[in-house]
């Protein structure tokens, strides 16, 4: 989630993973369809696990294939999933002009020092210091050799890749402001507040498809209008659905959510082409995807027991795809 499903001009992801972890690893990245990756065997500090994971692309010996070097490296902590795109391609432009950079955010508490005893010996002032946060990024050749020749003090003791460059390669590093969103997820509490946070970002833009009748396409154009100032909204008709292009961009970026507005007895098929192309997606495998079928139904003849019949139908249907981890809803409006 963090990087490998978001960001498409990373040519290559290494994931450094503990040794007892790696074939779980493998499993997720095949099971939710990652491309681009390869899972490397991490050290037993931070660093040499850093360093691991650039040795895939300058040491045959150590992967089955030798990766092509890129210009540039970005390090990130898998553990801080809500990293925007921006900010990594400015830590990425920046460690192209300075060899190094790195994101930074302000001390939040005061950092103390304790003697020996256990007594406060000292403080920083606050103001003068950041924290130093990920992304970073660097010019592979000036980490790369920053490791090569780290002591294994460095390599055991030490956690700041922008000291490595500035201590074996004489590189000051940029420093970028980064974003409140790059905290990391440390504790079990994290997780909660990751979820949520995940949850909220899918719950900020919705898919609209109608079907050719002129009600359903006012319905549409209405719903768009009553919510484009809350969420992205967006709406098609199911002409343009079938075309696939629209669909399959909204799917790209990670929509959750479609609102099916029709103004016919039944919309199934069209209903199962939606279906069979989230399906096809895999967005369903992280999270559900919410399906609400509008039924507009204008007849002054038609009795109560045929909507009930429909909502029958949508029952069942549901009941099958909910096991896809698509949630359906239906809503039957009779008006005049």
């Amino acid at each position: 989630y963090t990087i490998s499903s978001r960001i498409s001009w990373i040519s290559d992801i290494i994931v450094v993973v503990s040794p007892e972890n790696i074939e779980t690893m493998k499993t997720i990245i095949e099971k939710y369809g990652h491309k681009r990756v390869t899972v490397v065997k991490g050290g037993i500090t931070r660093h040499r696990s850093i360093f691991n994971g650039l040795k895939v692309f300058a040491e045959r010996e150590f992967s089955n294939y030798l990766l092509q070097k890129p210009e540039v490296v970005v390090i990130h902590d898998a553990v801080r999933p809500f990293v925007e795109e921006d900010i990594l391609l400015e830590v990425v432009m920046a460690a192209k002009e300075h060899g190094a950079a790195g994101a930074i955010r302000p001390l939040v508490s005061t950092v103390i020092a304790s003697s020996a005893d256990g007594c406060l010996d000292h403080s920083l002032e606050r103001a003068r210091y950041r924290a130093s946060e990920m992304p970073q990024a660097f010019l592979f050749d000036v980490i790369y050799q920053a490791y090569q020749q780290c002591t294994d003090y460095d390599l055991d003791y030490g956690t700041e890749c922008l000291h490595l460059a500035l201590k074996y390669s004489s590189i000051k590093a940029k420093l970028i402001e980064g974003t409140a969103d790059l905290w990391k997820v440390t504790y079990k509490r994290d997780l909660y507040a990751a979820e949520s946070i995940i949850k909220d970002n899918l719950s900020q833009q919705i898919f609209v498809i109608t079907d050719m009748k002129e009600d359903a396409m006012q319905a549409g154009f209405l719903l768009h209008e009553s919510l484009k100032s809350q969420i992205k909204v967006e709406v098609i008709s199911i002409s343009q659905c079938k075309n696939d292009i629209h669909l399959q961009n909204m799917v790209s970026e990670g929509c959750y959510n479609f609102i099916y507005i029709y103004d016919k007895q039944s919309s199934f098929q069209e209903t199962q082409l939606l279906v069979d192309m989230l399906e096809k997606s895999n967005i369903t495998l992280s999270y559900p995807v919410m399906l609400i079928l509008v039924h507009l139904n204008s007849s002054e003849n038609i009795s109560f027991s045929i909507g009930m019949e429909e909502l029958t139908s949508i029952k069942k249907f549901a009941r099958e795809v909910k096991k896809k981890n698509i949630w359906v809803y239906g809503l039957l409006i009779h008006y005049k």
